[in-house]
Formats: C-alpha cells, structure tokens, sequence
C-alpha cells in the first residue's frame, strides 16, 4: 500500500515538472521558431564576426589566410537571434559599405545609434516611455560623470539585450541577468577603465556592512539599493551616487517595501490575498521579513497580547487582595 503511495506521488511530481512551467516551455519553443529575414544576408557578417577565427582571400600572396578575430567584435549569434533587435539586417545599424571586403578603415570612425535615434517618438514603442528613460538616464550619476562617453551600449549590448523584467517569470534569472549587467563594468577592470582611471572597486568589499550579503545579491538588483525610482518607467535608469544608495533595512523590510515599486513593480498587485498577505506578489517569490505581513495572524497577535496583558493585571490585582 505504502508503495503505491510513493508512486502516485512520483508521477503527479514527474508531471507538475511540466504543468507549472508551461510558459517557460512555450517561450523556449517561440525563441526556437525565430527566423530572421536577414538571416542571410547576416550570415555573411557572421561567418567571420560570430567566431574566433576567420578565412580570406589574400589576392597579393594569392593565399587563403587564417587569422584571429578582435573578441570585442566577436557577436554570437545564439544570442544575437534571442535578442530585443534578432530581426534586424547587420548593415541596418551600421554602414552598407561593410558589405565589402576588406572594410574601410574610416568606417570603426561612423558614429553609433543611440535608443532614441530608433525608438524616439513612435506609437509602438510609446507604452516604454523611453524619452522619459532617457531623461532619468541623463540625470544619473553615469551620465553626469562621464557626459556623452557613457551611452545606453554601455549597459545594454545591442547584439544581445534583451527585455527580461516582463517576459521572464523566473525572477531568480532575470535579477541574475540585470546584476551581471551592472557587473560588465563593477567586475572587469577593463571595461570600468574605459570611463576612469580609478581603481576598480570590489563589489563584495564595499558592501561587505550588508547582512546575508550573499542572499542579498541573489534576491534583489544593484538598481533596487542604487536608483531613484520612478513610477512612469518599469526599470529605474538614474543611477544615484554612491553617498545616496538605500542602506536603511526598513525601506525594503517593511509594509510598504521599497520593493514593490521597483523588483515586483511588474507583477504587484494592491489586492489582499484570500490567505491574508497584503503582498501577495512578493510571497510567491520569497519571504521577505517585515514585508510579507498577514492580516490575520497580525489580529491573533494583537489578541493574544491583550489577553496576556489583560492576565497579567488580572493575576497582579488577586495577588493584591489576597495579600490584604
């Protein structure tokens, strides 16, 4: 009996592998399905640019030469067809004249789109309020410092971006996704030296004041300690100083939870659950102390210290009359 118990159990947890994931399978089969228009025409680029090594002809010494490929111009193109921009043409964003070979030194010179120079006043794209990203971009910190050195390719690759926040029901990848974003630049001395001579700080050094770090860094963003949030844009762009980031415990750990307008923006919902959490949204990710309070067992606690106390002064006032 026992033994048939074991496995029904097993097969009803063998199919809620599939049942409680059926819009990440979906999403996977989508990307799988993707194909661009350019797909052609891109491969030509990609025959030398999506690899570390590439072929030509060599006219002079009428020779097939092999050579090593710059790994800052390397685009893979895996992640390139995932992307936000997989159905667009190569030479869309940069110069038709890359159609030949050998390219032109002049064109590393051309000057690169920035989002507005595509998204800037369309109907499509209205809903993402990217003038308003832009301005809280030009306010923050990043841009303040290194002025028009700092663009959005700084942050947001171009080949391989993509939006994660209302597409990716995992939240443990997308916080993954959005902090390594921050860390192409926070963890490679490299990149950060582009910008500045500055030493490069250590992440894990500078906040080494914050409890449970390692669990901080796996729950929550950079952005939800570093930004000035913004209730017209999903994801906050104005990066503050390092003077203004958030280190007090209570703006997260508490009913109104920091949070809620920035991690859980997307998914929150003002609406009580039936059980009784007031942040019913966060809940279904993680138990955040402070945050997830209960209706009900906030009544009971109330109740049950009224009646202590009510026991207490019971219990000292008999004490009293006996003792007289």
């Amino acid at each position: 009996m026992i033994r048939n118990i074991y496995h029904i159990l097993g097969v009803v947890f063998f199919f809620s592998l599939f049942l409680f994931q059926p819009n990440n399978i979906q999403a996977q089969t989508d990307q799988a399905q993707r194909i661009s228009e350019y797909a052609e025409d891109n491969q030509l680029c990609f025959s030398c640019h999506g690899q570390a090594n590439y072929y030509y002809q060599n006219d002079w010494i009428e020779k097939k030469v092999k050579e090593r490929m710059n790994p800052y111009f390397i685009v893979d193109s895996v992640e390139y067809y995932e992307s936000n921009h997989w159905n667009f043409s190569c030479r869309d964003c940069h110069s038709a004249d890359y159609g030949e070979f050998p390219h032109s030194g002049q064109l590393r010179m051309e000057p690169k789109f920035t989002c507005l120079d595509c998204h800037a006043g369309d109907e499509q794209f209205a809903k993402y309020n990217f003038e308003q990203i832009d301005e809280d971009f030009h306010k923050s910190v990043h841009s303040s410092k290194h002025s028009e050195d700092f663009t959005c390719w700084m942050c947001h690759n171009p080949h391989s971006y993509k939006i994660n926040a209302r597409t990716n029901e995992n939240m443990a990848d997308f916080i993954q996704y959005d902090n390594e974003i921050c860390l192409t630049c926070h963890a490679d001395i490299s990149k950060y030296q582009l910008l500045t001579t500055m030493e490069n700080p250590n992440v894990l050094v500078t906040h080494n004041w914050l409890p449970n770090q390692v669990l901080h860094f796996k729950k929550v963003r950079c952005i939800e300690c570093h930004t000035q949030i913004n209730d017209n844009i999903l994801v906050a762009h104005n990066v503050r100083p390092k003077e203004e980031a958030i280190k007090l415990c209570v703006e997260c750990h508490s009913k109104d939870s920091r949070l809620l307008a920035s991690l859980y923006k997307y998914q929150f919902t003002n609406e009580r659950s039936i059980t009784g959490f007031s942040n019913e949204a966060m809940l279904e990710e993680s138990y955040v102390i402070g945050a997830n309070r209960n209706y009900y067992l906030n009544v009971i606690s109330i109740g049950l210290f009224i009646l202590v106390f009510l026991g207490l002064c019971v219990h000292a006032f008999l004490r009293i009359i006996i003792k007289h």
